[in-house]
């Protein structure tokens, strides 16, 4: 499998991140990388939880590799890729439903995604049995699933690198070069996703620290 570089960001530094768009309202910082935590507290009137996306589409067949620490828990991270609306269109394009932050806006709103969760300890019962999930929408739908790796923040070492692949319809997770889960789409819900968007997602009161996001497009050697 042949990967060319397509997008590199360092995720350092307010600049790196300016044309970023936000659904919700993370609290944003940088030392030595990027650090995303809630503005607001569960208790209050106002949506905790947030997406950050990046503004550009994304082809079909792509590796995304970043590094990841977790800061704080309780909580849970995930990462959409593939993300259009439900007409194949960018997921900003006008008449797409306005989004907040809120889980169901993105499995069952107006777009289109594959959601890969990782450090699933948001809820009492996902800590006691932790996984990777992997969902497909439109619709709320459980795809695979793999055994997290990932230590409590009392126990974690620096960063993870965590990976990506989707070639054709097969998507598949690593941690640290482990390999989490893979999964083939035969279709059951719906066609394959192809080319879109890639955002980040994050559950208060969750904070982690963020860096070195690359995205490669990916080729059968010939």
């Amino acid at each position: 499998m042949l990967a060319k570089l397509i997008y590199e960001n360092p995720l350092n530094q307010a600049v790196d991140i300016q044309h970023f768009i936000a659904e919700g309202e993370p609290k944003i910082t940088f030392q030595d990388g990027m650090i995303l935590a809630n503005t607001y507290s569960e208790e209050s009137n106002k949506q905790p939880h947030f997406v950050l996306w990046l503004p550009q589409q994304f082809p079909a067949d792509l590796r995304i590799t970043w590094q990841f620490q977790p800061l704080a828990e309780p909580g849970l991270c995930m990462l959409f890729f593939a993300a259009t609306n439900r007409k194949g269109g960018s997921i900003f394009d006008s008449g797409v439903p306005k989004r907040t932050g809120s889980y169901p806006e993105y499995h069952s709103g107006g777009i289109n995604a594959y959601h890969l969760s990782y450090f699933r300890r948001k809820y009492e019962e996902e800590r006691a049995f932790e996984t990777c999930n992997l969902r497909k929408s439109h619709g709320f739908h459980l795809v695979a699933q793999g055994a997290d790796p990932l230590p409590s923040v009392a126990d974690a070492r620096g960063f993870y690198h965590l990976r990506i692949d989707k070639v054709g319809a097969t998507i598949s997770f690593w941690i640290n070069d482990l390999l989490v889960l893979r999964y083939l789409d035969e279709e059951q819900f719906g066609p394959v996703l192809t080319k879109g968007a890639i955002g980040f997602r994050q559950m208060a009161p969750m904070k982690a620290r963020y860096k070195d996001l690359k995205v490669y497009s990916l080729e059968e050697e010939r």
